[in-house]
């Protein structure tokens, strides 16, 4: 762990400021999805992972937390957030929406996060990816899910959203968060499988189709908010 890490968490100021934010941030968050209107395509797949006893590892792109949160809330699904200060607020509102959370990142304690994950799932636990998270390129799928997938046996699932209106943020995954009220759109993909004896090649093959079972998704996604 950093000084920068351990530094705030030993700031009982900070602590108490991170607290805060998290409880009105859930609020804020809470009042805003409360009012979309969902349109779903796809949701079998995740049904069928559950009659199979199995448990999905979502994936998804980074920008669309907001809205995924809300539509997944209270499914013990478990997530990385990282160990600084914005992860610690960011943390305290997605538990509040039933989420568990592993710590760490791609850039720090990514393997203890990753260890972490294995273990919830062997309980039975599903788990999320912002796969393209968290720091980007945006829309560049990452290897984390398809690892998870082969050392649990779990599949991976693949989700895109989208809505009719919506704020975009000039960050560099560009956040969407939809607008009051707004038609927000769910296409869920197939899943996939990553054997256990899978090697470095098929890793990254594998890696490769998730990335472009998303970019497909974005488009059943838009075709689904046209749909009256």
């Amino acid at each position: 762990m950093t000084s920068e890490v351990s530094g705030w968490r030993t700031s009982k100021l900070k602590r108490l400021e991170a607290a805060a934010i998290s409880i009105v941030g859930y609020r804020l968050v809470a009042a805003l999805t409360a009012t979309f209107r969902w349109r779903t395509d796809g949701l079998e797949h995740l049904e069928a992972i559950a009659r199979a006893g199995r448990a999905p590892i979502f994936a998804f792109w980074h920008g669309r937390i907001l809205p995924a949160t809300s539509f997944f809330r209270h499914r013990a699904i478990v997530v990385i957030t990282s160990e600084n200060f914005d992860g610690e607020w960011i943390a305290g509102i997605i538990e509040r929406f039933g989420y568990g959370t592993a710590r760490g990142s791609t850039s720090r304690g990514a393997r203890r996060a990753l260890l972490q994950l294995t273990r919830e799932m062997a309980a039975g636990r599903p788990a999320a990816f912002t796969v393209d998270g968290p720091r980007g390129p945006a829309r560049i799928a990452q290897a984390g899910a398809v690892w998870l997938a082969k050392v649990t046996g779990n599949p991976v699932l693949p989700f895109h959203i989208e809505s009719d209106r919506h704020w975009s943020l000039k960050s560099w995954d560009r956040t969407q968060i939809p607008k009051p009220y707004a038609h927000v759109a769910l296409a869920m993909g197939e899943p996939l499988d990553v054997p256990r004896d899978t090697d470095a090649d098929g890793i990254e093959s594998a890696r490769g189709l998730l990335e472009a079972r998303l970019r497909a998704l974005e488009g059943r996604a838009r075709v689904l908010l046209d749909t009256e």
